[in-house]
């Protein structure tokens, strides 16, 4: 379990980028930064693949190529094992992903860094990483009088932190150490049963506020407010300082060349042997060993292993012996949010740059300006929660965005539904209510010779890319325990 003494130290930024507000709150922005992405299909790396050359070769095996997996990878090679990497698909990053839009590089998943989040932060400085920021909004279209009314940042800013601040009260005192969620657990137990639904019940908003605040609690529980736990939200609040200032920059910096490319050099650092499109299907532990099967049949074994897939994907995995039922009912329960798709979109026609911020409920959620296109329009993110919605389809959003924008033009648009992709079953982590108190500590701890890691389940920034590598660290060092202990037995 990590705690607030082994964290990383905070220092001043690396970078004397300057700093600016992005309006997050009432959309999804900082919804995807679960997710980062690497563009590159780097090919396979060498080694046999046969069951009896395999044996023995690895000191171990570490399942899935995102920031967690490669996290692990690389500091158990620092401790002088020799990892293995098996990725699912043909490209690693996992829920990150850099790819091509028109001859834009784009982030299919998410992007954002912050230095309130040591662990990507402490990487962005070891790494030299160049951070760029986003396209700021003129204009915010928020519901009013049964439709939208575009309105000037200096009215939007104050009134949102009126509405959201509320929601948080008491947040010092259950969440005082926000990367030791647990640490106040007598206080959260009743809080976690709360859906971010049941929080807003309690603030009885009237309906124009609602429809101010709620687009964001519906867009981070994946489309509805009864989905995810408030605690999800407060940990967030408590993690930005317990402040609107704080929370509402969370996104404002991301890799200039892409999270790929930060990626791309932690694992050179791992020097690891990497296998993509190698899916897992089966883990057995057996003999003092920890023996992997891959989809094609192929077989790895080493000593010990580090999964670190999705929650949602545990369940598609045929563990031998079984793990205990918290970790499957966790799974089948899901952390990573259904339905979501992430689209990009060249947009003209509008004036200015404006950022829309409809209800829950709106088959597209929130859309952002990112940055200007060499044509003159603006790209532009947005999300979609609605599974019957096409994001994908250029008519389809367009007619969607003028319910709001009516002399927008869209085009060109780019979507990626998380929820449909076999290897992640959802996007960023969203907890349900009561998994936090419930399930969560058990499930973030090793099982047998097997150390578990992802975003999903990190102490501190759950469903962000900092959360990811938070717990790789955290599986490496359970790994160390590990074969640290089985040297010993061996003595």
């Amino acid at each position: 379990m990590n705690n607030s003494t082994n964290r990383p130290a905070r220092s001043a930024p690396a970078h004397a980028l300057p700093r600016r507000r992005v309006l997050k709150v009432a959309g999804a922005t900082a919804l995807a930064a679960s997710a980062g992405a690497v563009g590159a299909n780097l090919a396979s790396a060498g080694g046999s693949s046969d069951d009896s050359a395999s044996k023995g070769s690895y000191d171990v095996i570490v399942i899935g190529a995102g920031f967690a997996g490669v996290t692990a990878a690389r500091e158990l090679r620092a401790k002088g094992l020799k990892p293995l990497i098996l990725e699912a698909r043909g490209r690693i990053g996992g829920r990150t992903w850099t790819d091509d839009f028109n001859g834009v590089s784009v982030e299919m998943g998410g992007e954002s860094v912050d230095e309130k989040q040591p662990y990507v932060w402490q990487e962005v400085k070891r790494y030299s990483t160049e951070l760029s920021t986003g396209l700021g909004a003129d204009r915010y279209y928020f519901p009013k009088d049964g439709g939208f009314a575009p309105l000037p940042t200096s009215e939007v800013i104050p009134r949102l932190k009126s509405l959201f601040t509320p929601l948080f009260d008491g947040s010092k005192e259950y969440f005082p150490r926000p990367f030791e969620p647990l640490y106040r657990e007598d206080l959260l137990r009743e809080l976690d049963k709360l859906s971010m639904r049941d929080r807003l019940d309690q603030l009885r908003l009237s309906p124009e506020d609602e429809g101010w605040v709620n687009g964001a609690t519906g867009g981070l529980s994946g489309g509805s407010s009864k989905r995810g736990a408030f605690t999800m939200l407060a940990q967030s609040w408590a993690l930005s300082g317990h402040t609107f200032e704080g929370y509402l920059s969370i996104n404002t910096y991301h890799p200039k060349l892409g999270t790929g490319s930060l990626l791309q050099a932690m694992l050179k650092d791992a020097a690891a042997d990497l296998r993509l499109k190698s899916p897992v299907t089966k883990i057995e532990q057996r003999n003092g060993q920890v023996r992997v099967t891959t989809r094609s049949g192929q077989v790895f074994t080493a000593p010990v292993a580090v999964l670190a897939v999705p929650v949602n994907i545990w369940k598609n995995i045929t563990f031998s012996p079984p793990l205990p039922s918290e970790y499957l009912s966790a799974s089948k329960a899901g952390i990573g949010v259904p339905n979501v798709q992430k689209l990009w979109l060249n947009v003209k026609g509008a004036t200015g740059r404006f950022a829309t911020n409809p209800a829950e409920g709106a088959s597209l959620g929130a859309v952002r300006p990112h940055s200007a296109l060499p044509d003159g329009g603006t790209l532009m993110f947005g999300f979609a929660y609605d599974p019957k919605f096409d994001a994908s389809n250029r008519a389809v959003v367009q007619s969607e965005l003028r319910k709001i924008v009516p002399e927008v033009e869209v085009v060109a648009v780019k979507a990626q539904s998380w929820a449909a992709d076999p290897f992640s079953q959802g996007g960023w982590a969203c907890r349900h209510p009561g998994q936090l108190t419930g399930s969560y500590r058990t499930i973030q701890q090793p099982q047998g010779r097997i150390a578990f890691a992802g975003s999903d389940i990190a102490n501190g920034w759950s469903g962000y890319i900092d959360g990811a590598i938070e717990s790789g660290i955290t599986a490496a060092k359970h790994v160390a325990a590990l074969t640290t202990g089985a040297s010993a037995a061996a003595r």
